[in-house]
């Protein structure tokens, strides 16, 4: 399938935002052209309209599969497996900050408690401690502000992320 050019750049520009995310480029051009086309494709149409090998797109896709950002979807008449996401942007934002959360934060959080409560911590110097607290605190809070975040309705948290700054105003 050829993508109209649009379509084609904002693929091939979510592929080459992922990198600077620390996700593949094949993984992002994959999840990009599912949620740009909003309909469930097969691996062939994938690899097609990529120009990428079947075998990078099978593992892209269960590394999607594994973010929870791609499911299998089933076709009557056809036998092949396709793989949608969602179209709701929100959605998307909430699956992936939960599990970069899962994934990157929460072990951070357990690896910075288990030095704090080592032995050798104590005997560490009190500057090197107090930069250790410091750093637990500074994740655990943002850890629990944006799991309380991801609990409030889309709206809400859309009115939330466009106060920005401004949100000063009402905390003095």
């Amino acid at each position: 399938m050829k993508l109209n050019p649009t379509t084609e750049k904002f693929v091939l520009h979510w592929g080459e935002m992922g990198t600077q995310w620390g996700v593949n480029r094949t993984v992002s051009q994959i999840h990009a052209l599912l949620y740009i086309m909003g309909r469930p494709m097969n691996a062939d149409e994938i690899v097609e309209t990529l120009g990428v090998a079947r075998s990078n797109v099978s593992n892209s896709i269960k590394e999607l599969q594994s973010w929870q950002l791609v499911h299998t979807v089933h076709i009557l008449g056809d036998r092949r497996d396709h793989f949608a996401t969602s179209d709701d942007v929100w959605a998307l934002f909430r699956i992936i900050v939960a599990e970069r959360q899962r994934r990157e934060i929460e072990p951070t959080v357990r690896f910075l408690q288990g030095l704090i409560d080592s032995p050798e911590f104590t005997q560490e110097n009190e500057a090197v401690r107090q930069r250790i607290r410091q750093t637990h605190d500074f994740v655990s809070t943002l850890t629990s502000w944006a799991n309380e975040m991801l609990k409030l309705s889309t709206s809400t948290l859309a009115k939330v992320l466009k106060l920005g700054a401004s949100i000063q105003k009402l905390l003095r």
